[in-house]
């Protein structure tokens, strides 16, 4: 099996979380380019692939404002999804389709929320794409933890955690594989996190794209 990351690795969001960020930080009144704004802006980027709800529990002590900040979050990206800022990774739709012809199946994880991963996965005519798809409220908690790895391990019934490929841009998708012990734990160029940051998280490799999994795959093919 397969589980790879959407914004950043699979999917290109055209700003959308940036901007989102900015709206719902202006909603809960931060002022855009205040000290303030700015470092919960840097905060947000660089746990790019965690669950936003735990981002924004981060940002804000207050739960109930951390839950508001994340309902206003969702309801943007709700907004500019439907704007048509969503794409796909050039190649991503090839090597989903290559690794299911090869018998590997595909679970395309996410940190956003399940509605606007749904939203995410229409938009680009994606719903089926995969075997599976996941968000952090399918399985308790998002990444860096293990969970949603582990739960798609059991909803497609693998005898054995080794046979896992995890493929994500960003380290706490690195971490995330890791930890649920995974044997390949491998880094994208195209998202929230550069090589150096991707193998200094662990990752057993690091491809230029989405495009290039199945040449880091194919050996261990059958």
């Amino acid at each position: 099996m397969a589980v790879l990351a959407m914004v950043g690795t699979t999917v290109f969001d055209g700003g959308l979380l940036e901007r989102a960020m900015t709206r719902t930080l202006a909603d809960q009144g931060v002022g855009e380019g205040s000290a303030q704004f700015e470092r919960m802006l840097r905060y947000a980027k660089d746990t790019a692939g965690m669950s936003k709800l735990a981002v924004f529990s981060q940002l804000f002590e207050d739960r109930h404002r951390a839950a508001a900040a994340n309902t206003f979050f969702e309801r943007s990206c709700d907004e500019l999804i439907a704007e048509g800022v969503i794409q796909a990774v050039p190649g991503a739709e090839d090597a989903i389709a290559w690794l299911r012809e090869a018998g590997i199946m595909v679970c395309l994880a996410t940190g956003f929320g399940r509605h606007t991963q749904n939203m995410v996965l229409e938009s680009l005519g994606w719903m089926g794409l995969a075997d599976l798809s996941l968000c952090p409220a399918d399985a308790g908690r998002g990444r860096p933890y293990p969970d949603m790895i582990l739960t798609a391990v059991l909803a497609l019934d693998l005898d054995d955690v080794r046979k896992v490929a995890v493929v994500g841009d960003s380290c706490a998708d690195i971490q995330s594989g890791l930890r649920a012990g995974a044997s390949t734990v491998a880094g994208v160029l195209t998202g929230a996190h550069g090589e150096p940051a991707l193998r200094a998280a662990g990752a057993t490799a690091v491809v230029q794209s989405i495009r290039d999994l199945p040449v880091l795959l194919e050996p261990r093919s059958e």
